[in-house]
């Protein structure tokens, strides 16, 4: 699958109306459309038809920069399209699409949140939130209340933490990614630090726990991450150590995913997985997390800031079909966001 899309992927659509950085993007199927929402560091968060490629609803509640958005997984669950939103305003707002307006905001953080997960469990009710006061927040979407708050996230010299990783694992625990140089594994239920990842020379933007969404069958025990330090590297949750460390960027690495690509390795004769990276060296790369080698493929884009894989409803052969129509959406420096594939 790789290989297809290594071989054919070019740029299929671009999606302009954003006028700073796009720093995160999200995909949803609702009502049969296909739609990706984005905010940014022009202060407004915007829902895109992916098949338009028009803005169908744009939200400018925010103050300052927008660092992150999901579509709520709790409120899809109970059939509403609501998006999520993260800002250096020091909030975490709630947006109903069909209303086009605001209808929550949660306000416990003293500065920027710069990262919001939902939870995997009981049907994505619970949020979690980083921030620059170095405090991971974790809320309850129904009741909007403050429910714990981790803390003792030291950071070099006093300088704000980074972003917030995902709830993954066992659905129980956290990931974060810090400006101290460390990643952190927390249990939700105890608020105790569970394992502490050295390794990075710089600030950490980006951690991801391994998923098996659109079918990725990346190991759940593996943690990845993307440094200012320009390097990508892939972590075991198990022994606490680093596996690989990938080398090649010449730039800050804002973004990292898992793939739902394997690559088939000829010299151990096994399939292994596809990690991606994007870099504010203008490009997103592909390597194989069981090979620190040179990368297996390179998009040249611009000053790339945010990713995201998607499978477009149009490329499928069937409503099951998952091996298929694979997309990457990545949100850049200058405003426009791209899919390729």
């Amino acid at each position: 699958m790789f290989e297809v899309f290594r071989s054919s992927s070019k740029l299929l659509k671009t999606f302009t109306g954003h006028t700073d950085w796009v720093n995160s993007i999200d995909y949803l199927t609702f009502d049969g459309g296909q739609f990706i929402c984005s905010g940014s560091s022009d202060n407004t968060i915007c829902v895109w038809d992916i098949e338009t490629k028009q803005p169908i609803r744009s939200f400018s509640g925010h103050s300052d920069n927008v660092y992150c958005v999901k579509f709520s997984r709790y409120h899809y669950n109970n059939n509403r399209g609501v998006v999520s939103s993260s800002s250096d305003d020091k909030t975490i707002r709630f947006w109903d699409i069909k209303d086009s307006k605001q209808f929550q905001a949660f306000g416990g953080h003293t500065d920027g949140v710069c990262g919001i997960e939902f939870s995997s469990f009981n049907g994505g009710r619970y949020l979690c939130s980083g921030s620059f006061d170095r405090t991971i927040h974790i809320w309850d979407v129904e009741t909007s209340k403050s429910l714990h708050v981790l803390m003792n996230i030291q950071a070099l010299n006093n300088e704000k933490s980074n972003s917030i990783g995902v709830i993954g694992g066992n659905g129980y625990t956290i990931c974060s990614g810090s400006w101290d140089k460390t990643i952190r594994i927390w249990d939700i239920e105890t608020t105790k630090k569970l394992t502490l990842f050295k390794g990075h020379e710089h600030w950490i933007m980006s951690v991801k726990y391994g998923s098996n969404e659109l079918g990725m069958g990346c190991d759940a025990n593996t943690i990845l991450s993307g440094s200012f330090d320009k390097s990508v590297r892939l972590w075991d949750i198990r022994s606490g150590q680093q596996i690989q460390m990938f080398s090649g960027h010449t730039d800050y690495v804002r973004a990292i995913e898992y793939s739902p690509f394997v690559v088939k390795n000829i010299e151990v004769d096994i399939n292994s997985n596809v990690i991606c990276s994007g870099s504010m060296d203008n490009t997103i790369r592909f390597w194989d997390i069981r090979s620190n080698k040179n990368e297996l493929h390179k998009i040249k884009g611009d000053g790339i800031i945010c990713l995201k894989f998607i499978q477009l409803k149009k490329n499928r052969k069937s409503d099951n079909d998952c091996g298929c129509g694979i997309n990457l959406c990545c949100g850049s420096k200058d405003g426009p966001i791209h899919i390729w594939g």
